[in-house]
């Protein structure tokens, strides 16, 4: 039995089952990651090199970039350490940092995306006010509101985990700490971690969605306003990347909600599977809907190609 946080460590859990097949198992996970860190690395890059990239929907990509990247560096070293070298155990201090920060940076991808929506949002209904409303200042406004909101709004339950004795179990489900997993472990009143969580995601995650989907609803109204049909898809054009972006994160997250929420009866490794495909795949595909979707970051990408041809 654990008196305290300090007096043992948890371990973390790969693929039950297929240990003896972790090595092979981390061959597509060793190739994902690495298709993560170079594709927003290159995002990050671009947008900082190109001084045609230098506006805000532009400043907001970089900011959904840099989110991904954090995430998947946040994960990677405790996935690849279970995969690679069987090593399970991190410390309680280690295990709440890595669920404060993978948390955190869920609520905070959600308030980027809403923001990439409000940015498509004043780009069609008022074109002629764009540059006078999304100002270099407001931009860095929103994206430090958003920021704040995202690590600000965990505090409260991770700090609690902290003060909580442990004696349930020292094993976890993954290969990396989710707050709603520790806490079961906990000896202790977990009412307040159990539903401020809920209220969280009613105030972020569902109100984003909401706001992201009338504010698209209100684009749709204007585009078909448009007469000419090659500007109606010009418009429309525009928005694609942001969409299925936004497709591809709250699919997800409604996929692994629905999973954990009504699928007592599905294998577990199913369950893990989906915790590893809301983690990575939104930051794989971001990079790859922009490249194939936005004629700039594609004139980007071939530049840079071009210029470590010629510099080579």
């Amino acid at each position: 039995m654990w008196s305290n946080t300090s007096a043992a460590s948890f371990l973390l859990t790969g693929f039950p089952g297929l240990e003896a097949a972790h090595h092979w198992i981390s061959i597509p996970f060793c190739a994902v990651y690495f298709s993560v860190l170079l594709g927003n690395s290159t995002l990050l890059y671009l947008i900082k090199d190109d001084h045609t990239l230098h506006e805000p929907m532009y400043y907001f990509l970089a900011m959904l970039a840099g989110t991904d990247l954090m995430v998947t560096l946040t994960t990677m070293p405790t996935v690849m350490g279970v995969l690679w070298m069987n090593y399970r155990k991190i410390y309680p201090g280690a295990c709440f940092m890595q669920a404060y920060f993978i948390h955190s940076l869920s609520v905070v991808e959600s308030g980027v995306l809403l923001a990439m929506a409000y940015d498509r949002f004043i780009a069609i209904r008022n074109p002629l006010r764009y540059t006078s409303v999304l100002t270099n200042t407001r931009v860095v406004k929103l994206g430090v509101g958003i920021f704040l909101r995202g690590f600000m709004s965990i505090v409260p339950l991770i700090v609690r985990l902290f003060s909580f004795s442990y004696c349930h179990s020292h094993t976890l489900n993954h290969a990396f700490c989710l707050h709603q997993e520790v806490m079961k472990l906990a000896c202790a009143d977990i009412t307040f971690n159990r539903i401020y969580p809920v209220i969280l995601v009613s105030i972020t995650f569902f109100l984003d969605s909401l706001i992201i989907l009338f504010s698209y609803i209100l684009i749709l109204k204007t585009v078909m306003g448009i007469a000419s049909a090659e500007e109606r898809a010009k418009a429309l054009n525009t928005c694609m990347s942001h969409i299925c972006c936004v497709l591809v994160f709250y699919v997800t997250v409604i996929g692994l909600t629905f999973i954990h929420r009504f699928g007592k009866n599905v294998p577990h490794v199913v369950h893990i599977i989906m915790s590893y495909v809301y983690f990575l795949f939104p930051p794989l595909m971001n990079p790859i809907i922009y490249s194939i979707k936005t004629k700039q970051i594609q004139s980007g990408i071939r530049r840079l190609l071009s210029k470590q041809k010629f510099g080579s």
